[in-house]
């Protein structure tokens, strides 16, 4: 039987997770693009975003690519975003963490799938400032379809979820419409909280909980590196993407909310 406790099997399987997480994180930054800007998600050739060239393979090769065009598009010579490099990067790394957090199994595979759901998430939330619906739907069906396989109390598990997903998504509801009515202005997204809803789900009510107070800290991070960087003219209408800074959060409860959860119990 295959175990990564063994070196060869480890870094075979390591680098193969890299490998298809960077990949990933390329198509997904294709589909969180297709999607805030109405296009076919699975139709038509990648293209360039600025002069609309049809790319080649040489041009989507995760990372490589990037680095070996110097961040430019190689027939007009736009610049491309460094975000490409950094998520293709960064997905890649999340699926060695999985992959050695959960081991070859399927929750394994629930968790990889479910990660790269809040990575698009968090790519279309920056563009547009919008969470799909469908995005919840998919999530809430994985969740289900793999219950059974990921625990042996598949339905304390789902009271469980079922428990944090209606007592935090419906607690932040509750506390949002509150805040709305005081102050006279939006002041959570719907997506964002049918997201913590979701989450809730994943994690249970107290790590969901710990996971909202990490996503407050990221969401203050967001703010200021935006307000700094200006990127927002008219401070007014300023609106800064929260569905970012609840899918960190919730990636980090994920794969090390029982620690986290131990530790903060701990000083109580």
């Amino acid at each position: 039987m295959i175990s990564l406790s063994e070196p060869i099997w480890a870094w075979y399987f390591g680098i193969l997770a890299f490998v298809l997480g960077s990949v990933m994180g390329s198509f997904l930054n294709c589909m969180a693009w297709r999607t805030a800007h109405h296009e076919n998600v699975f139709m038509g050739r990648s293209h360039c975003t600025g002069c609309g060239h049809t790319l080649s393979f040489f041009d989507l090769i995760p990372i490589a690519s990037w680095i070996f065009c110097g961040g430019k598009c190689r027939y007009c010579k736009e610049k491309i975003s460094v975000r490409y490099l950094i998520t293709e990067v960064f997905l890649g790394a999340m699926f060695v963490w999985i992959l050695f957090s959960d081991g070859l199994t399927v929750l394994c595979i629930r968790d990889l799938i479910f990660v790269c759901i809040l990575f698009t998430i968090s790519l279309i939330d920056i563009e547009i400032y919008e969470i799909p619906d469908k995005a919840h739907i998919i999530s809430i069906a994985l969740f289900l379809a793999t219950l059974y396989f990921v625990t042996d109390k598949p339905l304390k598990m789902l009271g469980y979820g079922a428990m944090g997903m209606f007592l935090l998504g419906g607690g932040i509801l509750l506390v949002s419409l509150a805040l709305d009515k005081i102050l006279g202005k939006d002041t959570l997204g719907g997506g964002d909280i049918k997201l913590i809803g979701v989450c809730g789900l994943y994690l249970g009510p107290l790590k969901t909980l710990f996971g909202l107070i990490i996503a407050c800290i990221i969401g203050i991070i967001i703010g200021i590196a935006c307000k700094k960087t200006g990127r927002k003219e008219n401070e007014e209408e300023a609106h800064i993407p929260f569905g970012p800074a609840i899918s960190a959060a919730m990636v980090i409860m994920l794969l090390a909310g029982g620690s986290l959860e131990s530790w903060y119990l701990s000083l109580l």
